[in-house]
């Protein structure tokens, strides 16, 4: 992946159409290496029968996905499934895919929905879109290019059919909603304010119970990488090139596991110094070594860290390889990770098992799991 990492961040805004009610609209959002997919689906009606419906047209976008599906394949299945149900007695519910690369390139396709407007450093406008030849639905389609500071608003009809009949005749509609966002930004706020302040506007201008709403926007912004090795490869003769495929990965560089710390020093022709005088009591030592921004030892750290990971930030007060490795995990967005599948031999002593010290091959699938819970983006490279 390239030094420049696009990261797609999505902020949400949402109320249901009756205070204590489940909402009928939904968000959700995918991320991997090539793009981050953001589906916005409103459910017909309100309360749990729309929040059901909604839920099943998630959860069918979801799985074409997870089958390999394109986006357009996928929308096009889902589509297809909401035609067959426009019927009162079935689960039937608007939406909008969008998709953004990591590069920026965006494509949205919407089904009986509002298009999504382009949000820029100082101007928001709705995108041009090309209506599609579909059924009795309005379907439509927009190509955007996001930089970074630029994003995208999804909305669920409650925010664009907003006011309708009292202020404004056939609600606030989407070029109503770019003039309130133009307006939000000349007054200083940020692309990730925008869903608050259009949901707030929004019910504002309902007045009454209105309907269920929601303002989703996926901006872009400058990411955060952490390229990670821990483990030698399992065949000692790929050694020099998972070396230098890890100085070629792009971020802060992070070397875990003493043995993996002497692969690195030996095949960069640098020397392996132990940290001097460590302040921690519970904490291994540092390494230090030239061109890697922080070198620990192995299991016993990432144990430490993956127990620590979910710890506010103020009561890590100690300054040790443990609480620095938090720090990075926490604040990344991308996390590269080379996991060597060398046997660890010493990991077998009961001393181990007895502080409840998982080995590397148990807390390296534990760690990815919960950075990839808390929404960054991992990849995991066997060597």
């Amino acid at each position: 992946m390239p030094d420049d990492y696009l990261h797609i961040e999505v902020q949400v805004a949402q109320t249901s159409k009756r205070p204590g009610e489940p909402c009928g609209d939904l968000v959700v959002s995918d991320r991997n290496e090539g793009h981050t997919t953001l589906l916005c689906v409103d459910g017909v009606g309100s309360g749990m029968r729309a929040r059901i419906a909604a839920r099943m047209c998630a959860s069918r976008f979801c799985t074409l996905l997870q089958n390999d599906f394109s986006l357009r394949s996928a929308f096009t299945a889902l589509a297809e499934t909401m035609d067959r149900w426009r019927d009162p007695a079935k689960p039937y519910a608007a939406f909008t895919a969008a998709r953004i690369r990591n590069d920026g390139v965006a494509t949205s396709l919407s089904y009986d929905a509002p298009a999504p407007i382009l949000i820029g450093n100082r101007q928001a406008a709705p995108l041009d879109a090309k209506p599609l030849r579909w059924g009795k639905a309005l379907v439509t389609e927009t190509q955007s290019h996001l930089s970074p500071g630029e994003g995208l608003l999804l909305m669920s009809d409650g925010i664009t059919q907003a006011g309708i009949g009292a202020q404004y005749a056939t609600g606030w509609g989407a070029e109503g909603v770019a003039r309130f966002v133009n307006h939000s930004l000349l007054l200083g706020h940020q692309v990730q304010d925008v869903p608050r302040l259009v949901h707030r506007e929004a019910t504002r201008l309902w007045r009454t119970a209105g309907d269920d709403c929601t303002a989703a926007v996926a901006y872009c912004r400058a990411g955060n990488v952490v390229s990670l090795f821990t483990g030698p490869p399992a065949d000692e003769r790929q050694d020099g090139l998972a070396v230098r495929r890890f100085m070629e990965l792009p971020g802060t560089k992070v070397v875990c596991g003493g043995t993996t710390a002497d692969l690195v020093a030996r095949w960069t022709g640098q020397r392996l110094q132990l940290e001097q005088d460590p302040i921690s009591m519970v904490a291994p030592p540092r390494y230090e070594l030239s061109g890697i921004d922080l070198v620990t030892e192995g299991a016993v750290t990432l144990n430490q860290a993956y127990n620590l990971l979910d710890t506010d930030e103020s009561q890590l007060r100690e300054n040790s390889g443990v609480t620095e490795l938090c720090k990075l995990l926490r604040e990344a967005d991308c996390v590269h990770i080379l996991y060597g599948l060398a046997r660890n031999t010493a990991m077998d002593m009961i001393c181990f098992r007895q502080q409840g010290i998982l080995p590397r091959d148990q807390i390296v699938p534990h760690l990815i799991e919960k950075l990839r819970a808390a929404g960054k983006l991992v990849t995991v490279h066997h060597l």
